[in-house]
């Protein structure tokens, strides 16, 4: 590939923060080989380092490692009130999840990083950085029981499931629509809260509506397949959906 034609192709810019050598060399090298639409600027081995490259280099998304001495992760976030970049925090260790929420990072990616799971945040950066709306960086999907954390504006919203009465797809994003509130836009795609969510309360019912079937006022089939909401909202079932739609509602009844 020529330098003219990479050049094309880079639509993020990055820092990498991460206080050993081994892990800010390896992640340089798995971005670039992968994911050519990310150019690394810079690596920095300390938050102190790190803030000096973000002045200079005013970065898209900043690669943060949690786990460094004197000063970690957190703390480099700490010293921004309103920061510009996204945030990607990587991390050997699982348990920061809600704390990363909190934090606003837009993906939490373990170590070793798997390449997949690196391209689709890449994925999710690329929809932030395109969006022309202003809206807060996704975070994870958190779970905890009968609740699920969502973004808002200056942090976070913990809501009960039973109040999220259908998904849309938005491209890159999920609009949620919950009782009683606006729809909340979430940067992250409808498969990732279809995994999250309960399927014995949530159905697919197209490829872009996870519906929760406690909200299904009516159903109908007058001219293709049809589900009404309980927020009057009209949702077409792909035909290919139908008779799962159908066997899943008769199941559901019997239990009541």
């Amino acid at each position: 590939m020529s330098i003219s034609e990479k050049s094309e192709q880079i639509l993020l810019t990055a820092l990498i923060v991460d206080d050993e050598l081994f892990g800010r060399e390896n992640l340089k090298k798995i971005i670039e080989t992968y994911c050519p639409e990310v150019e690394i600027l810079a690596c920095a081995d300390s938050v102190v380092s790190a803030k000096e490259m973000v002045i200079n280099h005013h970065p898209d998304v900043v690669f943060l490692d949690i786990n460094m001495p004197v000063l970690d992760g957190f703390d480099f976030l700490k010293e921004y009130d309103d920061r510009k970049f996204m945030v990607v925090f990587f991390s050997a260790h699982d348990e920061y999840g809600i704390k990363a929420v909190k934090a606003g990072a837009v993906d939490y990616l373990l170590k070793p990083i798997n390449i997949k799971e690196l391209k689709l945040t890449v994925k999710k950066l690329l929809c932030l950085k395109d969006k022309t709306t202003t809206i807060e960086p996704g975070f994870e999907i958190e779970l905890d029981k009968d609740k699920i954390v969502l973004p808002a504006a200056h942090g976070f919203d913990v809501f009960p499931i039973d109040d999220i009465i259908r998904l849309e797809a938005d491209g890159c994003y999920t609009k949620v629509i919950l009782l009683n509130e606006k729809s909340r836009l979430i940067s992250h795609t409808l498969k990732d809260f279809e995994e999250k969510l309960s399927k014995k309360q949530f159905f697919r019912i197209h490829k872009s509506h996870l519906i929760n079937l406690k909200y299904i006022k009516s159903y109908s089939t007058a001219g293709g397949y049809k589900v009404t909401m309980t927020d009057g909202s009209r949702i077409e079932i792909s035909r290919r959906k139908a008779p799962e739609f159908v066997q899943k509602i008769k199941a559901a009844l019997k239990t009541v």
